[in-house]
């Protein structure tokens, strides 16, 4: 019989999550994030408890820049907030290299910069001496420590560097170390590394780096970059990068939700905050529709059948003993169980949400199954309340309450005439609020600008309130995008009264009615919040 440790056996040592979602990960072919989805990003990743954010490369993009100007004027409640860079420049002074500079300016705690260990890239990408980056190397991470600056050393295709020449690697490792760096850590660049050279490799790294925390940065193209950081982990590594999803370069990044459930789980490992695990799924997903991607729904761990059942032998054993197809309990990383046949998920998962939101719900609530009824109805429809928490908290209220909407839009149109050159928008809308009426015209830049103003306008008057919301993001998804142009649409709008921030979804085969949807529950969310 085969012996396995028992996993309380393995003594409860705590790995560092560092995330670059919002750097490496918005490199990934299809990703790019607006900075206020980056901001969006980033408080939710400081929620979860994740110990580091890399915000972006502030020497690389104006987004980047502004990211960190909004950032510094936000309080991070668990994590330390990241700028990325390079090393000085080949045969420069490092107080005269601007990318350096800027590294600076961005006011983080925490500064990460990449170097070159692989003599390839010395001698043919650099073009310079390996004595030269070596310098570069040390002078940099001198430099931001003499800055105050916690320093991360990211060696840059540091398995291929060593494998081909040990020595050097070591060396530029050890540079870091002696010019004082926090954090050395190793990078598997082009991801393909297996498990059994990342162990022998970062072994060697933890003999001759004695001063420093040791990471893993690994990619995953060749399906291995969780495989490769756990291993990483297992020899002593107490430093994992990655991003949410397994955004990134080529194939992408380790994912780090697989990999936290995994050094959680499976390794004993403390790595993020009590009671965070559970809200893995939801990251999960969050991340996903900020990035306009439909989820997958076959990732490990959190996809929507990490946990289903289908087969009539696998429902009949899981009806009778749940662990008997299942390697862990669902709930654990906020999933739930699902047989594919009559769905019994769902109630658990809803009850956290709500109380998350402020309501107190609990499985014995009388309305829980009428909620729980109406929300899979509208996940039928194709409408997502991940990162639509506006609409279902009034989904919610509107069933634990009983309350009426405050309004009602009795009817609309939108049309667009040519002026010139220029094309105009036209709204037109009609409402219903108790026994009066508005009837209002705006116009706009597009449909949803012109619908967004005539609403707005007819409702002012009945809700001054009103006045002081804005839009600040909207996003629209084609949900079977091979029925052609009747495909269904999924609109999701962001909202703001200058302190609070809420998200609201429609969905319908017109995206105008979609946006109205969203629209209009963006507006009530906001007024029974008033209530």
């Amino acid at each position: 019989m085969l012996s396995v440790p028992h996993r309380a056996a393995v003594m409860n040592l705590e790995v560092e999550i560092y995330d670059t979602t919002l750097r490496d990960g918005s490199q990934g072919e299809g990703i790019n994030f607006s900075v206020a989805d980056k901001i969006r990003i980033a408080e939710r990743l400081d929620d979860f408890g994740v110990h580091f954010i890399e915000g972006g490369w502030p020497g690389s993009n104006p987004k980047d820049i502004e990211f960190f100007n909004q950032a510094k004027r936000r309080h991070w409640k668990h994590a330390r907030l990241a700028a990325f860079g390079s090393t000085r420049r080949k045969n420069i002074e490092v107080e005269k290299d601007e990318q350096v500079q800027l590294l600076i300016a961005a006011e983080t705690p925490v500064v990460t910069i990449y170097g070159k260990t692989w003599m390839l890239h010395v001698t043919e990408v650099l073009n310079t001496t390996p004595e030269e980056n070596l310098a570069m190397i040390s002078d940099t991470v001198r430099y931001l420590k003499q800055h105050g600056k916690y320093v991360i050393y990211d060696a840059e295709h540091a398995f291929d560097g060593y494998k081909d020449n040990p020595e050097y690697a070591l060396a530029t490792w050890e540079a870091a170390q002696n010019a004082g760096a926090d954090n050395i850590t190793l990078c598997d660049t082009n991801g393909g590394c297996l498990p059994s050279e990342v162990a022998i490799i970062v072994q060697a790294a933890k003999a001759r780096l004695d001063r420093v925390k040791i990471g893993i940065h690994t990619h995953n193209d060749a399906g291995l970059g969780v495989a490769n950081a756990l291993a990483a982990v297992g020899v002593g590594a107490s430093h994992v990068q990655g991003t949410v999803n397994g955004y990134g370069e080529r194939t992408g990044n380790c994912n780090i939700i697989t990999a936290i459930a995994n050094l959680a789980l499976k390794m004993n490992r403390s790595c993020v905050r009590p009671g965070a695990l559970e809200k893995l799924k939801e990251l999960s997903q969050f991340v996903d529709e900020i990035a306009n991607i439909r989820h997958d729904p076959r990732q490990p761990w959190v996809g929507a059948a990490a946990f289903a059942h289908k087969g009539g032998t696998h429902v009949n054993a899981v009806l009778k003993v749940v662990h008997s197809y299942e390697h862990v309990n669902p709930e654990s990383v906020g999933n739930s169980r699902r047989v594919l046949i009559s769905d019994l998920a769902g109630r658990s998962n809803i009850v956290m949400k709500a109380r998350e939101l402020g309501f107190d719900l609990t499985n014995n609530t009388s309305e829980l199954k009428e909620i729980l009824t109406r929300i899979k109805a509208l996940e039928h429809q194709g409408y997502e309340f991940e990162a639509a928490e506006g609409s279902l908290a009034l989904l919610i209220r509107k069933t634990l309450k009983h309350v009426e909407a405050p309004f009602k839009v009795e009817a609309y149109h939108v049309s667009m005439r040519r002026d010139g050159e220029s094309s105009i928008c036209e709204a037109t809308v009609k409402v219903q609020v108790g026994d009066k009426q508005a009837h209002t015209v705006a116009e706009g830049d597009g449909p949803v600008n012109a619908l967004d103003s005539a609403l707005r306008a007819a409702l002012i008057r009945f809700f001054p309130a009103l006045a002081d919301i804005s839009l600040t993001d909207y996003k629209v998804r084609i949900l079977d995008s091979d029925t052609g142009t009747a495909a269904k649409t999924r609109v999701l709008i962001g909202s703001t009264d200058g302190k609070e921030e809420w998200n609201t979804v429609g969905v319908s085969e017109n995206i105008v009615e979609a946006s109205l949807q969203a629209l209009v529950d963006s507006l009530e969310y906001r007024l029974l919040t008033l209530i």
